[in-house]
């Protein structure tokens, strides 16, 4: 089974796909455009915790996001690096994040 073809977003499909991720914004612009939502946590061992189910989840995807790890708080930044902007495997990736957190 083939994966389907990565392409960049036209911004239309940007906005659509945006909106359909709660609390996550567009961060940078030109090829380093990215989505990003910064997580807190109660404690900075929880932060660890979430940090390795986003590198868990990244493989899985076979798609590596930005982290940025500070005392009980992660930013997660997802960009496809291949086509110099955003692809529906960004969005995909995010909702996937979201889901490693209980609700």
């Amino acid at each position: 089974m083939t994966q389907p073809e990565v392409r960049a977003l036209k911004p239309t499909e940007v906005v659509m796909a945006l909106s359909q991720v709660t609390g996550w914004t567009l961060s940078g612009d030109g090829e380093h455009i990215a989505i990003e939502k910064t997580f807190v946590f109660d404690q900075h061992s929880h932060a660890l915790l979430f940090v390795n189910s986003v590198g868990w989840l990244s493989e899985k995807l076979n798609h590596h996001p930005e982290l940025v790890l500070n005392y009980r708080r992660c930013i997660v930044r997802w960009r496809t690096h291949d086509v110099r902007g955003l692809s529906r495997l960004d969005f995909e990736a995010a909702t996937q994040t979201d889901t490693l957190l209980p609700t």
